[in-house]
Formats: C-alpha cells, structure tokens, sequence
C-alpha cells in the first residue's frame, strides 16, 4: 500500500524528482557495466528497472521528508539515501513474488512472470520456464538488495554518520526476513496465529524497513538530535504496525478500483491478519472456516465472509487496533527536536488512512 503523497511531503515533488534522477543514473551505470558482460545480463537489468519503475516512492519520501525538515541541506546525498529504500523495497517484493510462486503484480508478469513467458515462447516445459522465472527473480532482488548497500557508498558523510546508515539498512533487511520467515511460519501452521504473532511479524516484515528505517536514516543524515532519532524510529514502529492491520482491512473491504487488487484474494489465500485472529475466536468462525483459504472460494462466498467479518465485530476491531496504533504513533513525535510540520506531515499521513477505513 502506498501510504505517503506529495500532500503530506512539503517540496515533495521536488524531492521526488532528485530520487528518480539517482535512480535512472543507478540503472544507467548498472546497465552499461552489464552489457560489458553479456546482453543477457543486461537484459536482467532492465526487468529489474521495469519491476522498480511507477511506484509511488512511499520509503522515499519519508527519508527525504525527515531529512528536509531535520534541517538537512545536501538534498543529492539525501536522495541517494532514499533511493536505497526504494532499491530495497523492490528486492524484498522480487524475492517476495518468488516465495509466493506468484508470477503476476499489478496485474502484469512481474520478473519471474516475463522470464517464465520468455522461456515459454522458446519451447521450454511448463516446470523448466517456471525455474528459468523463479531463478530471474532470485537474481534480480539480490541485484537490487546490493544496490542499496551501493548507493550508500555516495554519500557525503563523514565515516560516523555513513556507519550508521550501513547499520540502519542492514537492521531493516534482517527484520525484514526475519519477519518473511516468521509470515511463512504462520501460514504454514493449521490453526490461527495468535493477534500478538500476528502483530509482530507485521512490524518485523513491513514497519521496520517501511517506516522506522527511511525515518531514522533521514534523521541520522541531517544530523538531527537523538531524541528527535529515537521519536521518528518510536514513531515508525506504531505507525508500520497501523498501516498493515489498515492494508489487511482494505484488504477485504476496501474499494477495488482504489486498493488495485480484489477484496477477496485475501480470504481466498486465508492470509493471516488481525481481522481473522479475531474471528477465529469467536463461535461464528465455525460458519467461515471451510471457507477463507479455498482456492474455490466465489465472489459470493467472500461477501458472505465479510458479512460474518462485520456480524462477529472483527472489522471493527481491526479498526480500533489500526487506529489505536495510529495515536500510539503519534504520541511519540511529540517532543521538543521534532519540528511541528514534521509532525503535522506525518499525522495527516497516517490518519488519512486510519479515516479511509470505516466507509468501506
């Protein structure tokens, strides 16, 4: 989910532009060392830009939002900052398609997808093109997870100030797996994880390199005071957490055209969110369970499990949980070093989210 527009980012299509700018050269560089090699690998390289390209920058602009109004002034270093979480959002959505043997995202072939269908024009078996895809997109989200690490080489930071930034991505791709294994843990597992799994495998896998480290690394290069550091990281941790059990509620409620994908891939999958942690526990659950996880779960049957969603109170709990994080979120910005339209950004943010949810 996108969660951050240029409404909420002062100078922030500016901003944008410098990121897009570094981006292209990083892709510029990278392809003409690549064609040195082979066409092949060049080729590699450009579905990785494909695959990378029409985000809406959301890790982006939140580095360059806490950088700018920390007071920060080298806005190509700062760029190259919040490009890196961009290269890194598109490693972990890359590998994250692999793992899901999911061929397809925002309704196109992703990486996998257009190597599998490569290799299927050129006369492959089915399980052959689906290894050359999974094996594209293994190596396209390794290239981009070491070009995150390669843009921090260009800052122009003393030593201190780029160790720490080394150390901030490096926090934030260990959660992030760390909260990829424990998601597959989960949905592995026959029962319903418990609302507190549930929740820490959501700030592990999306709040930390979502929100806590583009916040921090922002903060960190614009040489903001710790406790201003220490309230953005505070911030983003509340605030991922927020903005997932909101995702999962869109998830299955949400306006299609809006969202871009189906409200009932979800149930269909049987993901695990907070919205079925909680009817799990209540005797109506008895009335869906042969239901969510069905690969022939209708559009019918889904309406008919949000219905029960709603009867059983777990959409509106999901809400408040969404909601409660939300002011939990918020209360942390409130302290001295964070500049007030730092904090006004950064609430509108959140809230014009949290507000969305109960008109669905």
């Amino acid at each position: 989910m996108g969660f951050l527009n240029a409404d909420y980012a002062p100078s922030g299509s500016t901003d944008l532009g410098l990121v897009e700018d570094t981006l292209q050269q990083f892709f510029a560089d990278a392809k003409l060392r690549a064609v040195s090699v082979d066409p092949a690998y060049l080729q590699l390289w450009e579905a990785l830009e494909r695959a990378t390209a029409g985000g809406k920058r959301s890790r982006p602009r939140l580095a360059m939002l806490a950088y700018r109004q920390l007071g920060g002034t080298d806005f190509s270093s700062a760029a190259a900052l919040a490009a890196s979480y961009e290269l890194l959002h598109s490693a972990l959505l890359v590998h994250d398609d692999v793992i899901d043997r999911d061929f397809f995202r925002r309704g196109i072939p992703n990486v996998s997808g257009h190597y599998r269908n490569r290799a299927l024009r050129a006369g492959a078996s089915s399980a052959a093109a689906e290894h050359a895809g999974v094996a594209a997109g293994v190596l396209a989200g390794d290239l981009a997870l070491s070009g995150a690490y390669r843009l921090l080489t260009s800052l122009d930071a003393p030593a201190g100030v780029r160790q720490r930034l080394y150390d901030i991505l490096d926090t934030a791709v260990f959660a992030s797996v760390g909260g990829e294994v424990l998601d597959i843990e989960l949905s592995s597992t026959s029962g319903m994880p418990s609302i507190a799994d549930i929740t820490k495998t959501a700030h592990q896998k999306t709040a930390v390199y979502s929100f806590e480290a583009p916040l921090q690394a922002g903060a960190v290069l614009a040489r903001a005071p710790e406790k201003a550091v220490t309230a953005l990281t505070s911030f983003g941790r509340y605030a991922g957490i927020a903005y997932q059990v909101a995702d999962d509620v869109l998830g299955v409620f949400g306006n299609e055209s809006r969202t871009g994908k189906t409200n009932w891939g979800d149930l269909r999958e049987g993901k695990r969110t907070a919205l079925l942690s909680y009817a799990a526990a209540r005797p109506e659950w008895a009335e869906i369970a042969p239901i969510i996880g069905s690969p022939d779960m209708t559009a019918a049957d889904a309406g008919y499990v949000r219905s029960v969603l709603v009867a059983c109170g777990a959409k509106d709990y999901a809400i408040t949980m969404a909601t409660e994080n939300a002011h939990l979120a918020v209360m942390h910005l409130e302290c001295d070093p964070v500049p007030f339209a730092l904090r006004r950004s950064l609430e509108n943010m959140l809230f014009s989210v949290i507000s969305g949810l109960r008109p669905c």
